[in-house]
């Protein structure tokens, strides 16, 4: 198969896993159950789930064993993406082409939406893990890796940072921290949580977990290129949002050609740290190149 049919059979079975766990919950309240789907389905790339469950085969896992890591994951990235849309963070209208979720059920509805969802990805690790009581170390290990990045010092530091620089003069050194905690953490994390599920030797998972950092930060600054040269219907979001709130960006500090290029090297120091693995890590490495070259 190649990179395109192999990303869609993926894309399917995280879909198919995250509805199985959805439904699970159906007797939770009815707008709370609406609310949380509404974001979880609304047609995002799964790029997260997909790069654990990628990460865990290049080992040697298997992803039925990974598979309620990376959906716990991806219910993680989308509570974000609820909460940074809200007023008080970005105050956005449109996610992936549709009404923000605090358009739809009101700020309160989406705040809790956003923590149930936190929550039940906690939850999700928590049981998947009781599965493997052989295995169950390098599960809580791989939760814990995932929730640190999650959290105060990975993705929670770096919005908190964004949020503060957004109007100043912002440092090179601020920057890479905002990129590589608010964006680039949750990225690494998905690559090194699923290849900790393995018994491997350390520089195995430093590589991949260098992989990850280096694309993690590559996928943050071409977002802050489609910002400035992207539309709404590629998007699915409002462009130039970045500039009038004179946020901290690539393209701000170093122009938008840099910023290419930056993206453009970031992605071959990615590829390399996986050369060791050969043809095995094929599909990781497309995936780098699919980053550089989205359009949204």
């Amino acid at each position: 198969m190649n990179f395109d049919e192999i990303y869609s059979n993926k894309l399917e079975l995280v879909e198919s896993a995250l509805k199985k766990l959805m439904e699970r919950h159906r007797d939770c309240p009815p707008t709370l159950f609406r609310a949380m789907n509404y974001s979880l389905f609304a047609g995002g790339k799964r790029i997260r789930p997909v790069l654990l469950l990628s990460a865990h085969e290049l080992v040697g896992g298997d992803i039925k064993e990974s598979m309620a890591l990376a959906c716990g994951l991806e219910m993680i990235h989308t509570y974000s993406l609820i909460h940074d849309d809200l007023p008080a963070m970005d105050d956005d209208d449109l996610r992936r082409g549709m009404p923000t979720n605090h358009k739809v059920f009101g700020e309160g509805i989406a705040i809790l939406a956003g923590d149930a969802l936190l929550n039940l990805a906690y939850e999700v690790f928590l049981e998947n893990a009781m599965k493997y009581p052989h295995k169950l170390e390098r599960h809580v290990r791989a939760a814990f890796v995932i929730a640190r990045a999650a959290g105060l010092h990975g993705m929670i530091g770096g919005q908190v940072a964004d949020l503060e620089q957004e109007g100043k003069d912002v440092q090179p050194d601020m920057l890479y921290y905002i990129h590589t905690h608010k964006t680039g953490a949750l990225i690494e994390a998905a690559v090194r949580a699923g290849a900790m599920l393995e018994l491997i030797e350390k520089d195995v998972e430093d590589a991949i977990a260098k992989y990850g950092q280096n694309l993690g930060l590559a996928f943050q600054i071409v977002d802050d290129i489609l910002d400035v040269i992207g539309n709404v219907t590629d998007m699915g979001k409002n462009p130039s949002r970045d500039e009038k709130r004179q946020k901290a960006t690539f393209p701000a500090l170093y122009g938008l050609e840099e910023s290419k290029r930056m993206a453009q090297d970031l992605i071959e120091q990615a590829v390399s740290h996986l050369e060791r693995f050969g043809k095995d890590a094929y599909f990781l490495k497309e995936i780098a190149y699919y980053v550089l070259r989205r359009q949204k």
